[in-house]
C-alpha cells in the first residue's frame, strides 16, 4: 500500500471514531480505529508515523469538532470558510498529539531481531504510555482541549466501571493497551494478550466490590429549568426582563423542590444591576421553604466573573429568612474559563480583527482553582461551570466527603443542533463515575438532565424547548479510587516507560558509536 493511500485510510479511521461518542456512542469504533492505525504504522519510519498519525488524528477531530465553527459563523460574524477555516486550523493544531505520539513510538523502538523484547515494550509499554502523556498534554496546553479523549467513548462502554478507579485518562490507557496487545496476536504472540485481556476483565468486574460508596438512604428533590432562550437574544438588554420573568414563570409552579436550579448566566446582568429581583426573588425561595442556584455576572474589585449564586434558605429547610447578601459569600467563580468566549489571548490583536472576537461576555476573570461546595438548604454541592466539566483534576479537587452532588449548568446554544452538546453531557457523565456522586445538569436549551453514578442517565428533558426537569436525586456517601489518587499515578507509570524509552534509546546509539 502507498503512503498516500496509507494516509488517506488513517484519515478514515481517525474520522470514524466520532461514531464512538455521543450522540452515536458506538463504542467500539474508537478501540477498533486506533488498532487499525497502529497495526498499518508497524513498519514506516519515525517520520512516515508522525504524518501517519498526523493524518489519523485530523479525521478524529475534523469530524469529532466539526461543530465549533457553528459558534464562529452563526455567532461571531465569521463567513461560513472562515469559520470552516479556523475549525480545520483547530482540528490540525489537535492532531499534533498523536502524531507525536506516533513519532516517539516509532523513534524510540527498534526492531533488530524478529524475537527482541523491543516488539513488546513499543505496543504494551511506550505506546500506551505516549498515548496517554499526549492525551493529558492536550488536556493544559495552551489552557487545555482535553475534549475526545478515548476513555469517554467508554463512558456508556463495557471498560465504564473502572472509570471510578482510573478515571477517563486512565481508560485511554486501557484501550491503548489492549490494542497494542492485539497487534501483538498479529505478531503470533499470544500469551501477553491472554494475560492482558484477563486483568482488564478481572479490573472491570472488581472495580464495584472495591468501592465504598453506600447509598445513604435519602434523596433530595431538584428542579432543573430549562429557559430556551435564543442566543441572539440573550445579552440584548430589552430581553432582561422577559428572560427573569420567563425563569420565575417556570420554577414557580415548582417550589416543592428542594433546589431549583438555573442554568449558566441565566441572569445575563451583573448582581449589582438586578439587586432588587434578586433579594426579591431570595424572599421567594425561603417562603418556600426552598433553594435557587442560578448562574449570573458576578463583579468585584472592577472585576467581572461567570459566577453561581445561591437564593433562598442555604442552611436549613425552613428558615426565618433567606441567606442571599451578595459580596461573594456562598458563591461560586468559574476558575477555567473559554479562550474566545470568555477571555481573547493577545486581545490589542485579536478584537479589532473580526466581531468574532468581541463576543458578549468575553472579559471575564478567574475565580480561584479550589473553592467551597455551594450550601444550598444544608446539601453540599460541588460545581463545574459549562466548558470546566471536561478538566478531571479540578472537580476532583473541588469535591470533598461532604458533597452530596456534582452540579454543572451550560449554555451550548452557541452550538446549535449539532453533537456538540451531546458530547459535552457525555463528558459530564464521566465525572460521575470518576467521583461516585449524582450529577444534575442544568442548561439553556439542552441537554439538561440528572445523571447516576454509574454514569447513566436517569432522567432528560428534550433540547429545544422550555421546560423544568423534577426529580428525585439518590445520596451516597464515600469516596472512589479515582477521587482518592486522581491520575498522578498513572502520570508517573506513563513518565517512566517513556523515560525508559528515552535511556535505552541513548545508550543504543551510545554503544554504536563506541563500535
Amino acid at each position: 500500500m502507498s503512503s498516500l493511500l496509507k494516509m488517506v485510510t488513517a484519515f478514515v479511521a481517525g474520522a470514524s471514531t466520532t461514531l464512538a461518542f455521543a450522540p452515536y456512542s458506538i463504542w467500539a469504533f474508537y478501540p477498533a480505529a486506533l488498532l487499525f492505525v497502529l497495526w498499518q504504522s508497524r513498519r514506516l519510519s519515525p517520520k512516515e508515523n508522525f504524518f501517519h498519525w498526523l493524518s489519523f488524528g485530523f479525521g478524529c477531530f475534523a469530524f469529532g469538532i466539526s461543530w465549533v465553527h457553528v459558534s464562529m459563523d452563526t455567532f461571531g460574524g465569521l463567513p461560513l470558510i472562515v469559520s470552516m477555516g479556523l475549525m480545520a486550523s483547530l482540528a490540525f493544531y489537535l492532531a499534533l498529539y498523536p502524531a507525536l505520539a506516533g513519532y516517539l513510538t516509532a523513534k524510540l523502538t527498534h526492531f533488530q531481531r524478529s524475537r527482541s523484547w523491543h516488539v513488546y515494550f513499543r505496543y504494551l509499554g511506550l505506546f500506551p504510555a505516549l498515548w496517554v502523556f499526549t492525551e493529558w498534554m492536550r488536556g493544559w496546553v495552551l489552557t487545555g482541549f482535553p475534549w475526545l479523549w478515548a476513555g469517554y467513548s467508554q463512558t456508556q462502554g463495557p471498560l465504564s466501571e473502572l472509570g471510578s478507579v482510573i478515571g477517563a485518562l486512565g481508560l485511554s490507557y486501557v484501550i491503548a493497551l489492549l490494542c497494542g496487545s492485539v497487534v501483538l496476536v498479529l505478531y503470533k504472540r499470544f500469551a501477553s494478550a491472554i494475560i492482558i485481556l484477563s486483568l482488564v476483565l478481572i479490573s472491570t468486574y472488581l472495580a464495584p466490590k472495591i468501592s465504598d460508596i453506600t447509598p445513604r438512604n435519602e434523596t433530595v428533590k431538584v428542579a432543573l429549568v430549562q429557559g430556551n432562550i435564543a442566543q441572539s437574544m440573550k445579552w440584548e438588554p430589552d430581553a432582561l426582563w422577559p428572560t427573569l420573568l420567563k425563569y420565575m414563570d417556570l420554577s414557580r409552579p415548582n417550589f416543592d423542590a428542594d433546589i431549583i436550579i438555573w442554568p449558566e448566566a441565566a441572569i445575563p446582568a451583573p448582581e449589582s444591576m438586578v439587586a432588587d429581583f434578586l433579594h426579591n426573588t431570595d424572599k421567594v425561595a425561603n417562603l418556600n421553604n426552598s433553594a435557587i442556584i442560578t448562574g449570573i455576572i458576578s463583579m468585584q474589585k472592577n472585576d467581572f466573573y461567570n459566577s453561581l449564586i445561591v437564593l433562598g434558605n442555604a442552611n436549613h429547610p425552613e428558615q426565618s429568612e433567606g441567606d442571599y447578601v451578595g459580596n461573594g459569600i456562598n458563591d461560586y467563580k468559574k476558575h477555567h474559563l473559554l479562550p474566545v468566549g470568555e477571555f481573547v489571548p493577545f486581545e490589542t490583536i485579536l478584537r479589532p480583527l473580526a466581531p468574532f472576537f468581541n463576543l458578549p461576555m468575553s472579559s471575564f476573570a478567574r475565580g480561584t482553582y479550589e473553592q467551597k461546595n455551594l450550601n444550598a438548604l444544608g446539601y453540599q454541592v460541588a460545581p463545574a461551570l459549562c466548558y470546566e466539566i471536561v478538566f478531571p483534576e479540578q472537580l476532583r479537587a473541588n469535591v470533598n466527603k461532604d458533597t452530596d452532588f456534582l452540579l454543572t449548568v451550560s449554555n451550548d446554544a452557541w452550538f446549535g443542533d449539532s453533537i456538540g452538546p451531546l458530547q459535552h453531557m457525555e463528558i459530564a457523565q464521566m465525572r460521575a463515575i470518576e467521583l461516585g456522586r449524582p450529577l444534575v445538569r442544568a442548561t439553556n436549551n439542552g441537554v439538561t438532565a440528572v445523571v447516576d453514578i454509574k454514569g447513566r442517565i436517569t432522567h432528560q428533558l428534550p433540547q429545544f424547548k422550555a421546560g423544568v426537569l423534577v426529580a428525585d436525586v439518590p445520596l451516597f456517601d464515600g469516596e472512589t479510587w479515582f477521587k482518592r489518587i486522581g491520575q498522578t499515578p498513572l502520570l508517573i507509570l506513563c513518565s517512566l516507560l517513556i523515560l525508559f524509552g528515552f535511556i535505552h534509546k541513548y545508550l543504543l546509539r551510545k554503544r554504536k558509536t563506541s563500535k
